[in-house]
C-alpha cells in the first residue's frame, strides 16, 4: 500500500539543502567569473594585484623611511663636522691674531738690532766726533780712534748681549705658551672626537639590541604560528577522519546502496527530489526545459537586436552632435580670423600715426649748433 509521507524536516535532509544552496553559490560566483568580459579579457587575479601592490608600498614606505633615518644620520654627522670646522678655523684665526698681536707690540723695527742702519733720523741721534776720551778731537791727520776707540764700547757689548738674551727668553716663553695652546686644542679637539665615538657606539649598540630584540619576536610569532597550524592541521585531519567513517557508515547503512525506489523523495513536497538520488528526469519534463530553452534563446535575440538597434541610434547621434560641433568650431574660427585682421588693421594705422608723429616731433626738436654756440664758453672768469 502507499505511505503517507510526514514532512518533517530531517538533519540529513537539512545538510543535504545546506550543500546543494553552497554549490548553487559557488555555481553563480563562478558564473560571475566567466561572465565578466574585464576579467576574462585581462585574463588576471585583480585581488592578487591589489595585494602585490599593497605589499609594495608597505616596502616602498620602509625603504622611505630607512633613507630618512640615513639622511638624518648624515645630516647629524654634516653638523658635527661643521662644528669642529668651524672650531678649528676659530683657533687657527686666534693663533694668527695672537702672532700678529705679539709682532706689532715686541717686534717692531725699531728694536731690531740692524734697525741703527736704516735708521732715517741716525744722523740727528748720532753724537759727534770725540767728546771724551782725553780730547777727542786731538787725532792723527785727522783721524779717529780705529781698534777700541768707542767709548762705551763694552757697556754697549753687555747692553746688547743683555737684550739678545732677553729677547731669545721672551722668544722661548712665546713658543712654550703657543706649543701648549696647540696642544690644548689638540687635546679637545681629540676629547670632542673620542666622545662623538663614544656616541656613535652607543647608538650603534642600540641598534643592534633593537634589531635582535625585533628578530627574537619575529621569531617567536613564527613558532607560535607554526604551532597553532600544526595543531589545526591534526584536528582537521581528525575531523576528516570522522566526517569519512560517518560517511562510510551513512552509505552502508543508507537506501543509496539498498536501491530503494523512494529514496529520491525530498521531505519539502512531492516537487522535490534529492539530487544524489535521483535517477533522472522524464520524457515531458525534458520537453519542456527545451522549450524554456527555445524562448530563452528568442528573448536573448530580441533583447541583442534591441540593443543593437539602440547603439545605432547613440552613434548617429553622436555623429550629429560632433558634426554641429565641428561647424561651431569653423564659424567660431571664421570670426577670430575676421577679428585679427580688424586688429591688425588697427594697429597697421595706429603704427604709421606714430611714425608720422615721431617724424614731426624730430623736425620740432632738431636743432643743429653753430660755431656761435661753441665761441659762448671759457670767455669770461665768471
Amino acid at each position: 500500500g502507499d505511505f503517507a509521507v510526514m514532512e518533517v524536516a530531517q538533519p540529513k535532509d537539512l545538510e543535504e539543502d545546506f550543500g546543494q544552496a553552497k554549490r548553487r553559490h559557488a555555481e553563480l560566483c563562478r558564473q560571475k567569473r566567466i561572465f565578466n568580459a574585464r576579467n576574462r579579457i585581462l585574463g588576471g587575479d585583480i585581488e592578487a594585484w591589489k595585494v602585490q601592490v599593497c605589499d609594495q608600498k608597505i616596502r616602498e614606505a620602509t625603504e622611505k623611511a630607512r633613507q630618512e633615518t640615513f639622511a638624518a644620520e648624515m645630516r647629524q654627522n654634516d653638523k658635527m663636522a661643521c662644528i669642529l670646522e668651524d672650531r678649528v678655523r676659530r683657533d687657527r684665526k686666534n693663533l694668527c691674531k695672537a702672532i700678529n698681536d705679539f709682532q706689532q707690540s715686541f717686534q717692531k723695527s725699531e728694536t731690531r738690532r740692524e734697525f741703527e742702519l736704516s735708521d732715517p733720523l741716525a744722523l740727528k741721534k748720532d753724537l759727534p766726533a770725540r767728546q771724551s776720551d782725553n780730547d777727542a778731537r786731538d787725532t792723527m791727520s785727522g783721524m779717529q780712534k780705529f781698534m777700541g776707540e768707542d767709548l762705551n764700547f763694552h757697556q754697549r757689548r753687555k747692553f746688547q748681549e743683555e737684550q739678545n738674551r732677553e729677547w731669545f727668553l721672551q722668544q722661548q716663553r712665546e713658543w712654550k705658551m703657543a706649543r701648549e695652546d696647540q696642544k690644548r686644542a689638540e687635546d679637545l679637539y681629540l676629547k670632542t672626537r673620542l666622545q662623538f665615538d663614544e656616541t656613535a657606539k652607543h647608538l650603534q649598540t642600540l641598534e643592534g639590541t633593537t634589531r635582535k630584540a625585533v628578530c627574537a619576536a619575529v621569531k617567536e610569532f613564527n613558532q607560535n604560528q607554526a604551532l597553532e597550524s600544526a595543531e589545526k592541521k591534526c584536528q582537521k585531519r581528525k575531523q576528516e577522519q570522522e566526517d569519512n567513517l560517518a560517511e562510510i557508515t551513512n552509505l552502508l547503512r543508507g537506501d543509496l546502496l539498498s536501491e530503494n525506489p523512494q529514496q529520491a523523495a525530498s521531505s519539502f513536497g512531492p516537487h522535490r527530489v534529492v539530487p544524489d538520488r535521483w535517477k533522472g528526469m522524464t520524457q515531458e519534463q525534458l520537453e519542456q526545459i527545451r522549450l524554456v530553452q527555445k524562448q530563452q534563446v528568442q528573448e536573448k535575440l530580441r533583447l541583442q537586436e534591441e540593443e543593437r538597434q539602440r547603439d545605432l541610434d547613440w552613434d548617429w547621434q553622436r555623429v550629429q552632435r560632433a558634426r554641429a560641433t565641428l561647424l561651431s568650431e569653423r564659424q567660431l574660427q571664421r570670426q577670430q580670423r575676421e577679428l585679427r585682421r580688424a586688429l591688425d588693421r588697427s594697429n597697421l594705422g595706429l603704427a604709421k600715426e606714430q611714425l608720422l608723429q615721431k617724424k614731426y616731433m624730430k623736425e620740432i626738436y632738431t636743432n643743429q649748433p653753430t660755431e656761435d654756440y661753441f665761441t659762448q664758453f671759457n670767455t669770461s672768469s665768471r
